[in-house]
């Protein structure tokens, strides 16, 4: 076992990451910088570098905190936390370091496959499971961890993970679920789109920092190959690895749920993880902020004080240690808006959008022409909402120089008083292909006086086997958000069918009508804050 700080170990985990140096040479302190810290350490929390069984004979490389002091005979709560996709184990240190501080006993461990821990990339699948409860069973056995008081957490991929294991695991008593998915399917095949630069970056990570498994490897090909005779084999994989298919045995094991998400997450958006979040009987908490993929929470990983991070902790005291301190009292959906620094409480998911519905009519009938990225986007896989998050700038365009040939627009009237939108905007609306199969975005947009319109939302929507020429009709969620429309703006919505986060499937030649009939007229629905 190697003996170590927290300093230490992120030192060398960020020298590593500049110098391209592999894991092992990343978690290989030099002898004289572990000396200077010595004596910081005896006062510090003790962590230690072990090899932890896995299931299945694996070796996962994991560390271990204990809090500084701990009494010889006592038991301390536990805390579990799988790495994210494509981390070391030394991943949430500086948050493993202040929750032992605190009197848990933290585990961290590389999930099986990357890096230097054992197996094959499972994506979340059996094996996964497994491990979590195999590491359980370590720390019960190796370290001064209360079997009564265990709690798992972590962000994206262990997200994902310790959700199913809640659903397996019956000593489970607390989860925090950060940036992660409930629902496979709907977060990267929304609208039966594939979301390419999020399965593209994946599958890249994957390969990079660890070891793709068969079945990972064929699926990945079957997905960014667009072959269609095996979606419904992977929509059945996707299943296996989603907690909104097991909710039921979730709510059997009463573990309280902690989730937390950003309303632009390019990989897992927000949708997912609030219908998941209202299926949820037990204790249950959802938080959404502004930002990307783990944005939210990735100062914290850095040990900055961080607001996600903040409650993770008091949540784990309220359902481990059993502190009253007043999270559970507190409204259950906390969101922040895109347009303020303030947060707001509701008392379920439906109440977002309680102040009631704006409809839109889409009266005009529009024609495309499909194949040609009208410059209306959803912008580019973590780093635009990352911007919105930090400098308020999500991608833009000129609406008025939208080209007509391939982009549809309505727009609002302008609007005397500001308009807080807040859930899920849904549009309904009537299609006519030209080609059987075919693909569309659709994007709202905050048009100010001179034209230029802030993303609000967006969605893909994609068909297959349509009959030319016939219409149908379409109704598709946008990504749900929290955004405030100024006086003087406007709400745009825009479609056209090409954007670089998605692979689109419009044949050469093809083209889109959307109408309007008058027994079933196509709207954009709103859903607004109470004023």
């Amino acid at each position: 076992m190697e003996r170590t700080t927290t300093a230490a170990a992120v030192a060398a985990l960020l020298a590593a990451a500049a110098l391209g140096l592999a894991p092992h040479q990343a978690l290989a302190a030099p002898a004289p910088a572990a000396a200077v810290v010595a004596d910081a350490a005896a006062a510090s929390p003790e962590l230690r570098f072990h090899d932890i069984p896995g299931s299945g004979g694996i070796t996962l490389k994991g560390n271990v905190f204990t809090p500084a002091g701990a009494v010889s005979g006592r038991k301390y709560p536990l805390i579990v936390l799988p790495t994210s996709w494509g981390l070391p184990q030394i991943e949430y240190i500086a948050q493993a370091r202040k929750l032992a501080d605190s009197g848990y006993v933290v585990v961290s461990y590389t999930s099986r496959g990357f890096w230097l821990s054992g197996g094959n990339i499972e994506v979340a699948g059996p094996p996964d499971i497994a491990d979590v409860s195999a590491v359980i069973d370590w720390a019960l056995a190796n370290s001064p961890a209360d079997a009564d008081r265990i709690g798992l957490g972590g962000v994206s991929y262990a997200a994902g993970i310790t959700l199913l294991a809640s659903a397996q695991d019956p000593r489970i008593k607390a989860v925090v679920a950060m940036s992660g998915w409930a629902d496979l399917i709907e977060s990267i095949y929304s609208g039966r789109t594939q979301h390419l630069q999020a399965a593209a970056m994946l599958g890249a990570a994957g390969y990079l920092t660890g070891r793709p498994g068969p079945e990972l490897q064929t699926l990945l090909g079957n997905f960014l190959g667009s072959r269609l005779d095996q979606e419904q084999q992977m929509i059945e994989w996707g299943r296996k690895r989603s907690a909104s298919e097991q909710v039921d045995r979730i709510n059997a094991n009463g573990a309280a749920i902690m989730l937390g998400n950003a309303w632009g997450d390019t990989i897992f958006p927000p949708n997912q993880y609030a219908k998941f979040y209202e299926r949820l009987t037990g204790p249950k908490r959802l938080e959404f902020r502004p930002g990307d993929h783990a944005t939210a929470e990735g100062t914290g990983l850095l040990g900055l004080p961080n607001d996600t991070w903040t409650n993770a902790h008091r949540w784990f005291d309220r359902y481990l240690k059993g502190e009253r301190n007043g999270i559970d009292t507190e409204a259950p959906v906390q969101i922040k808006s895109r347009s303020n620094d303030g947060y707001e409480g509701y008392a379920d998911w439906k109440s977002v959008g309680a102040g009631g519905t704006e409809k839109l009519a889409l009266s005009d009938s529009e024609h495309l022409f499909a194949n040609v990225d009208s410059g209306a986007n959803g912008g580019i896989l973590l780093l635009s909402s990352a911007l919105d998050q930090f400098v308020k700038a999500p991608p833009i365009a000129s609406i008025p120089l939208l080209p007509r040939a391939f982009a549809a627009v309505w727009q609002s009237e302008r609007y005397d008083e500001d308009r807080r939108v807040r859930g899920t905007v849904k549009l309904h609306t009537t299609v006519t292909p030209t080609k059987a199969d075919g693909t569309f975005v659709a994007y709202l947009y905050d048009v100010g006086p001179l034209g230029i319109g802030k993303l609000v939302s967006n969605a893909p929507y994609t068909f297959h086997g349509r009959t030319p020429g016939r219409a149908f009709g379409v109704d598709l969620e946008l990504f749900s958000t929290a955004y405030d429309v100024p006086a003087g703006h406007r709400l745009a919505l825009v479609v056209d069918t090409v954007d670089p986060l998605y692979i689109e499937h419009n044949p050469t030649g093809a083209q889109l009508t959307f109408s309007s009939p008058r027994s079933d007229p196509s709207y954009v629905s709103v859903p607004l804050r109470e004023q």
